[in-house]
């Protein structure tokens, strides 16, 4: 488990070191990275700072924040919850010899989209 620390309201952050740093050295099975929230996300992507930039421009985009929602008469961030359906919670990586077996291009990027706030993550390998 690790914390993140998020600035902006929509943000992605490349959390892949630190899930990497969860690993066992001696592990081999699935990691399961995990967000303990209903107003964030991870995904698996490109870190590539302009698709960064797109994805989160993209994620705002998803669910406008000056829309009519129900939930907002409670807590005024429905947009937040709606965003984070779309991305979903969680991502598996399958883990080889203690190193996560991701693609070339592929990171795992927390998604924030109720920020600023400090997150929570759980990392989980399963064999």
């Amino acid at each position: 488990m690790f914390r993140v620390e998020t600035e902006e309201r929509t943000q992605l952050v490349d959390v892949t070191e630190r899930v990497a740093e969860a690993v066992p050295d001696d592990a081999t099975g699935v990691c399961t990275v995990f967000v303990r929230h209903t107003t964030a996300g991870v995904v698996l992507q490109e870190a590539e700072s302009g698709l960064v930039e797109d994805i989160e421009e993209f994620v705002a985009d998803l669910a406008p924040s000056d829309g009519d929602y129900r939930h907002d008469r409670i807590d005024d961030n429905a947009d937040a919850h709606l965003r984070a359906t779309v991305l979903g919670e969680s991502v598996s990586v399958p883990v080889e010899n203690g190193e996560l077996a991701l693609g070339t291009w592929q990171s795992v990027l927390f998604v924030e989209c109720d920020g600023p706030r400090t997150r929570q993550v759980d990392v989980v390998v399963t064999s």
